[in-house]
């Protein structure tokens, strides 16, 4: 799942200038080439994002119907997620790829991808997220664009040097995320955040990325309003007016950075504890978690008498909804979707495949609004701060994790930015002295990655 081009080897001779390779040659057809292959590769990403939408609307709305019930009954979701297990086990241990990076590792980028993995990529995702996998599409969307775009540029130039291949690589996976965060410039934070990008060729590696993003947005936008399906952004309806943060708001960011960080902790860990053993087991235990992930949202169900989506899928469509219907929503009713959502989270990562940012969007959104019940927090207040702080305890990303809450409630997010500041740095330092040192000696530092100069 590329978000920048490899790095050069150790003892590689030095860097390029910046400035001399913004004037090359070379560096202007990988621009015309990022943009070009922005169109495809956002079409590309549109149908796959339509085509999980309507599998989901299928299995859980009309299959239903169509066998003669009223509703969907609470229990649905049990086989439908059983299938999901046998076809996503498959996927990983028979096709190339293993079906996409494993969602319990994080947000993970780097690398040039593998064209060979975007079949068992693509199957994968579908199978999880269709059938009601509490995972998100970013994930895959970012390893499927970038696969797509190093396919494209190794049919048409078979020689083309890997730096370059790295670049245009990046290039497609910005514009198959152009538009998935509600704004080009999120999804292009996230891929340079997570990537590491840095220094003075920051900027050259990620130009061609943002132009691809800029058209991806262009398409996706076209492709929603030509085929009525919209254009799977995430969005929010109107939230509460939020007034100038107080003393207690910032307190309550506090314990809101606290608890995400626990929480987050304790679902990483989990799942790849998890991880482990489905990894020796992967057919029975994939079908396993499969099941759990249904029993816990019929537990849901049974408890709140809500129905049984507000814990399957990735809650990115789900996200308005809440904020929306928040008043009438009790704390405990919160607290349990926040378990019942956390558990579902945790068994998902284990063993599927997807990506983590929407189920812990959702989640810190719904714990944050179960904060807002008490004194001092106001509802979008709480809302923000709850998708900060567990947005960067599950993917370690501050940077991203302050624009996704705050951009999503446009004007709103503003007045809120400085409480959504304070939980996502607590949640973040948090999460950084609560995770297990990594074992044997530091990794080698590598140089900056340099793009041809033609």
């Amino acid at each position: 799942m590329p978000a920048g081009p490899p790095a050069e080897p150790t003892g590689a001779a030095a860097p390029q200038n910046p400035l001399a390779i913004v004037r090359s040659r070379g560096y202007v057809s990988i621009l015309v080439i990022s943009a070009l292959l922005g169109v495809p590769i956002s079409a590309a990403a549109f149908g796959f994002l339509a085509l999980v939408s309507e599998l989901q609307s299928l299995l859980y709305k009309d299959l239903p119907q169509g066998l003669g019930f009223h509703g969907t009954p609470d229990w649905w979701a049990i086989p439908l997620l059983a299938v999901a297990g046998v076809l996503v086990a498959l996927t990983i241990q028979y096709l190339p790829g293993g079906g996409g990076h494993k969602p319990a590792e994080g947000l993970k980028t780097g690398g040039t991808p593998s064209a060979a993995a975007v079949p068992g990529v693509a199957l994968a995702a579908i199978a999880s997220l269709s059938l009601g996998v509490v995972l998100g599409p970013e994930a895959p969307l970012i390893a499927l664009g970038g696969g797509l775009a190093v396919g494209a540029i190794k049919l048409l130039k078979r020689d083309s040097p890997p730096s370059a291949v790295g670049v245009i690589g990046a290039a497609g996976s910005f514009a198959a995320i152009s538009e998935l965060l509600g704004n080009p410039l999120v999804g292009a934070f996230l891929l340079m955040e997570a990537s590491g990008l840095g220094g003075p060729m920051m900027g050259v590696v990620l130009v061609p990325g943002l132009l691809s993003a800029g058209i991806g947005s262009l398409i996706f936008t076209g492709l929603g309003s030509w085929t009525g399906l919209g254009t799977y952004s995430l969005a929010l309806s109107q939230p509460p007016a939020a007034g100038r943060p107080t003393l207690s708001e910032f307190a309550w960011a506090v314990v809101a950075g606290v608890a995400a960080a626990l929480l987050g902790e304790a679902i990483r860990r989990s799942s790849l504890a998890l991880q482990d053993l489905v990894d020796r087991h992967r057919l029975p235990l994939t079908v396993l978690m499969g099941l759990a992930v249904g029993v816990i949202a019929l537990l849901y169900a049974v408890i709140t008498d809500r129905p049984i989506t507000g814990v399957l899928f990735s809650g990115q469509d789900a996200l308005g909804p809440l904020l929306a219907d928040s008043a009438g929503y009790t704390a405990a009713t919160l607290v349990v979707l926040v378990v019942c959502k956390s558990l579902a989270y945790c068994a998902s990562m284990s063993a599927f495949r997807g990506g983590p940012v929407f189920p812990a969007v959702f989640t810190g959104a719904a714990g944050g609004l179960a904060l807002s019940h008490l004194p001092g927090l106001g509802t979008t207040a709480g809302f923000a701060v709850g998708m900060g702080a567990m947005t960067v305890a599950m993917l370690k990303l501050p940077m991203t994790s302050v624009m996704l809450a705050t951009l999503l409630l446009a004007g709103d997010g503003l007045t809120v930015m400085p409480l959504v500041i304070v939980a996502v740095v607590v949640a973040y330092v948090g999460t950084l002295r609560l995770a297990r040192l990594p074992q044997g000696p530091p990794p080698e530092v590598q140089p900056q990655p340099a793009a041809p100069a033609g």
